[in-house]
């Protein structure tokens, strides 16, 4: 039987997609999380719809995210916690292997990285966000958790092809996705200060016990200046602006493994982080400033070697 190109990639998203979301509710259910991760957008997106404040009742030790988060998830608001979160999960993982798929079935091998299955324990964000590398409408999801979104939208939004000076069919195919994209993030934005216009103010404060590590600055990250050396190359800009940004657990550099395109990046990347993951199981950090030693180690430091032992492409 002959499959189309197009009907393979939406049966592998969505085999893919039900296969992280049985995991993520099986780890949600065995482990009673509830929604984990997703807790937060699931409860505020209900309290959205009773006319509540989503703000008012957030659990000691919960830090909240951005009000767009709860918006993202009023689809998901008439479920259990638990299934709502695995659903989320699942949608998120079958769109951006979507993506993936479209582009080559090898990058599909991003999924056996160690980020991602951090994620999916905790029914994470991260792989959500990705999905706006490769369709400008998801350039919404970024502004939902804005320090992992930032180098996902600022990536996509400066592509090489939408700077090109000459007027050619893919600068104008670019420029309007970036454009869509703008207005997309734009109109989510809009919307939550719509529905609710003082929702900043109620965020920030709560915001503040956010606890993190900005990768550049924990040894040995400086070294990751070095992807300035191919700063022409976009994937350097990706590695570069996520040094940069505050973050929490080994999910968030999962965003890094839109840099390798072969498979044996993928794999050699992969197997870095495995090596990281497995340490951090048998001992547990004490410190922000350990998850972060281990999360540069086992994935940024990777990461420069791809940018920089990758052939420099023709002018």
């Amino acid at each position: 039987m002959n499959i189309s190109l197009p009907t393979r990639n939406f049966i592998v998203a969505a085999a893919i997609g039900i296969a992280s979301g049985l995991l993520c509710w099986a780890f949600l259910h065995r482990f009673q999380l509830g929604g984990a991760d997703f807790d937060w957008s699931h409860r505020a997106a209900r309290a959205l719809l009773a006319h509540e404040n989503p703000y008012a009742n957030t659990p000691p030790g919960t830090v909240p995210y951005p009000l767009p988060a709860a918006l993202i998830a009023l689809p998901f608001a008439p479920f259990p916690a638990e299934i709502a979160g695995a659903l989320f999960f699942g949608l998120s993982s079958a769109l951006l292997a979507f993506g993936l798929v479209r582009q080559s079935p090898e990058r599909l091998l991003i999924f056996f990285a160690h980020p991602y299955w951090a994620a999916l324990i905790t029914a994470q964000w991260t792989p959500l966000i990705m999905c706006g590398a490769f369709f400008p409408l998801a350039l919404a999801f970024c502004v939902a958790k804005p320090q992992t979104g930032t180098s996902i939208g600022l990536n996509f939004l400066f592509r090489d092809e939408a700077r090109n000076v000459t007027r050619t069919p893919t600068r104008d195919r670019a420029r309007t996705s970036a454009l869509t994209g703008i207005i997309a993030a734009a109109a989510l934005l809009l919307a939550s200060f719509a529905i609710r216009p003082l929702w900043l103010m109620e965020w920030i404060p709560q915001a503040r016990g956010y606890r993190y590590f900005v990768p550049f600055l924990v040894i040995p990250g400086p070294l990751l200046a070095l992807a300035l050396w191919r700063w022409r190359d976009r994937d350097a800009r990706l590695l570069l602006v996520a040094c940069i940004l505050p973050q929490r657990w080994f999910y968030d550099s999962f965003v890094l493994w839109l840099i390798p395109k072969t498979r044996r990046a993928i794999m050699a990347t992969v197997a870095c982080s495995w090596i990281a993951g497995i340490w951090r199981w048998y001992h547990a950090p004490v410190s922000m400033h350990q998850v972060g030693l281990w999360c540069v180690l086992g994935s940024y430091i990777p990461m420069l070697a791809v940018v920089l032992l990758r052939p420099r492409r023709s002018t």
